[in-house]
């Protein structure tokens, strides 16, 4: 990362805009690091001189892809600025965290989200944390090394100059900011300075008494000894490793070491002279910022990048291993934040975070929380299959307790998709969305229960992804047409209309069936232009037979209403719009709707099928007798049809009919002529249902043994044929 100059005679920028609140962070910085750097600046000059690093900073912010690596510049500049009092840094890191993202964070749409950026400025102080330790390491570094062997190599100078070569030696080597030791090649220790005792300690003895060869730790890196038997062999100048130690405590010493190989005037290896550094508060702190960067905030669990790679590993494990995932969601926990308050949400998941961990607690095993109600569970081992069932029955059963919250007690419910299977053959995303496919069919099948996955079940789930995103392109492409069944008058035959039914001509799947995706437009909202264009259709067609066949007399046309339609305001005014603009009779055109959208209806719902009704437009009932309506409520309903379902003409496909079908459909049909509504039948596939079905006095019949859905034209064709 380059920091940018200052632009000289920039405009004074809007104090609530980026550039006047990006100054207000400079000039916080500037206030809380100035008392403490070693500069001859005043503090309006150096505020000017933060600036440019401050801009820096927001940028890597809002970095697209984030990378938090050029932070570290910002530390070694305020190193290079004279900025290396520890004060000034842990400032430094105090502002970050507490006004970066308030001041740079942005508000706009393509602004990451509030938790991102969190996460971004916790990373981004480890860097700046990173660089500021490394920069001022190797200015004290090479500082002190060059002292030093200047004032080893002044020992062997004239006996005239050696008082005064060994005054100065002293005074760097006591006087030091790092520790300093020198040994002989036997790993005899000789001299320390008090910076190095203090670091081990305190006791002097304590660092003289050992051999560096005895000072082994468990976690020394692999080749810390063989770069030190390389050294004192005369085989290598030096090296540079991270080294920790135990004190004389017991406790943990972590040091940056540098060991240099010193030699007399013949070149001949002498001594060995190490520089160390103490690095524990760093590595203090770079693991807390690891854990804050991996660990979530209100639980204390695993969040999602923690988990990703514990996952990640799983799946790249040896040969023969295998894992199981649970990915579970709180039934209805949206309802109890709204009822409660997101406090009592928070207060819940962190009972409900404790519970997990008490169900995952065999080795292998890890919970994490994914965000929102969403938690993850992870078993390893040769048989996971058995375990990840047992662990998703012990999550159940732990969240079956009720959780007293602010004097009442909630039952918590959750639904748990299951993904079990061999390391290898799937990557970590792909999981994961088998998971949470998974979960929804869980919750989908009444919740508080878990499923396995099902790769066909996936499938299907990802289809319907892929065709709900591609329903708005697809009617800006035309990709859908109508296709027209014939409804034919029972008592002659002849064709008294037809029902419009749109599909859809995927460019992948071929042509769909609405079931295929009217659910799908109904749940996007796309049900309402897409409604608006069938019916538009349907009547300039109907307008065309019209026009076209007067011979055959006029036909009806018969368009399906959604129940998102019956809630759209403009109902009413687009479907006067359309007839006026076609130039069809409202009575040629029918709305069908279905039983179960008008279960409970109210008067604001039936106002505009009641306006349309006055304007002449047919109302008809559509799948009557599948939902629980009250035949009485017939009578408050501005309907004309009642259509009835396929299901009470199954039994006279037989011969001889179900006497029991035969009583329904004749109640029915008596009953609604008593109310003047005529009678419509669907499904009908036989000769003989068509003839029962006359007999008992319905009025109109579609179905395959008169017509399949086809092209509009086949429509006339039947009219001037038999259809009995």
């Amino acid at each position: 990362m380059s920091i940018p100059a200052q632009a000289s005679g920039a405009p004074d920028a809007e104090p609530d805009g980026p550039e006047g609140r990006l100054r207000r962070f400079a000039t916080i910085w500037s206030r809380a690091i100035f008392p403490s750097t070693a500069t001859s600046l005043t503090r309006a000059e150096f505020e000017q001189h933060l600036l440019p690093l401050a801009r820096g900073l927001s940028d890597i912010l809002h970095e697209r892809p984030f990378d938090a690596a050029p932070a570290g510049e910002v530390g070694a500049a305020l190193v290079a600025a004279h900025c290396t009092d520890p004060d000034a840094l842990s400032s430094t890191l105090g502002v970050i965290d507490s006004y970066l993202v308030l001041y740079c964070g942005g508000n706009g749409s393509t602004a990451p989200a509030p938790e991102d950026l969190r996460a971004r400025c916790a990373r981004m102080q480890h860097a700046l944390a990173g660089g500021f330790t490394e920069a001022l390491r190797q200015r004290t570094l090479a500082e002190q090394e060059a002292i030093a062997r200047s004032a080893l190599a002044a020992r062997s100078e004239a006996e005239q100059a050696l008082h005064a070569t060994e005054a100065r030696f002293r005074a760097v080597f006591k006087d030091a900011a790092i520790g300093i030791g020198i040994a002989d090649l036997d790993g005899n220790v000789l001299e320390v300075n008090d910076t190095l005792t203090r670091m081990f300690g305190g006791l002097d003895n304590h660092v003289r008494s050992h051999k560096v060869n005895e000072w082994v730790h468990p976690e020394d890196s692999p080749h810390v000894w063989k770069y030190y038997d390389e050294l004192v062999r005369g085989e290598r100048e030096h090296y540079r490793v991270e080294k920790p130690y135990y004190r004389n405590d017991g406790t943990v010493l972590w040091t940056n070491l540098t060991v240099s190989l010193l030699r007399d005037a013949e070149g001949n290896p002498q001594y060995q002279l190490a520089l160390m550094e103490d690095t524990t508060e760093r590595r203090l702190l770079n693991l807390r910022l690891r854990y804050e960067a991996t660990h979530d905030a209100l639980t204390g669990l695993p969040n999602r990048t923690l988990f990703f790679e514990r996952l990640e590993k799983a799946l790249c494990a040896d040969e023969g291993s295998r894992f199981g995932l649970c990915y579970l969601d709180l039934d209805g926990f949206k309802a109890i934040n709204d009822s409660l308050g997101h406090a009592s949400g928070d207060r819940l998941l962190v009972e409900v975070a404790d519970r997990l961990q008490s169900c995952a607690t065999a080795p292998g095993e890890m919970v994490a929380r994914l965000g929102g109600d969403e938690f993850v569970a992870l078993t390893t081992g040769p048989e996971t299959e058995k375990e990840v069932a047992e662990l998703a029955c012990r999550i159940l059963n732990a969240l079956g307790t009720p959780i007293r919250l602010e004097g009442r007690e909630l039952t918590v419910r959750g639904s748990i998709g299951v993904v079990e299977g061999p390391a290898g053959e799937r990557g970590a995303a792909e999981v994961l969305r088998s998971a949470d496919i998974t979960m929804y069919r869980a919750k989908g099948a009444g919740g508080n229960r878990f499923e396995f996955a099902d790769a066909e079940a996936d499938a299907r789930a990802i289809t319907r992804h892929g065709l709900t995103t591609a329903l708005p392109a697809a009617l800006e492409r035309g990709e859908f047409f109508i296709e027209y069944q014939p409804l034919v008058h029972l008592g002659d035959g002849t064709v008294h209309g037809a029902e419009a039914l749109v599909r859809w001509c995927h460019p992948q799947h071929g042509v769909l069936g609405p079931d295929r995706f009217i659910p799908l437009a109904e749940h996007t909202g796309l049900i309402v232009p897409l409604g608006r264009w069938v019916l538009e259709e349907s009547v300039r067609q109907a307008n065309f037979w019209q026009e076209r066949h007067a011979d055959g007399g006029p036909l009806r046309i018969n368009v399906n209403l959604s129940p998102t339609q019956l809630h759209h305001p403009r109902l009413v005014a687009e479907t006067v719009d359309v007839l006026e603009r076609s130039g069809l009779d409202p009575g040629a055109l029918c709305l069908e709707v279905t039983e179960s959208a008008l279960i409970g209806a109210d008067d604001d719902l039936l106002k505009p099928l009641r306006q349309l009704a006055e304007m002449g437009v047919d109302i008809a009932l559509d799948d009557f007798g599948t939902g629980y309506s009250n035949l009485a409520n017939l009578r408050r309903l501005p309907v004309s049809v009642l259509k009835l379902d396929r299901s009470f003409t199954m039994g006279m496909q037989q011969h001889p009919a179900d006497p029991v079908d035969l009583k329904i459909v004749e109640g029915i049909v008596s009953l609604a002529h008593s109310l003047d509504l005529a009678v419509t039948v669907e499904g009908v596939e036989t000769g003989a249902q068509a003839e029962q079905l006359r007999k008992l006095g319905c009025d109109t019949a579609q179905g395959w043994y008169y017509a399949r859905p086809g092209a509009p034209d086949r429509i006339h064709s039947l009219l001037l044929a038999d259809a009995v």
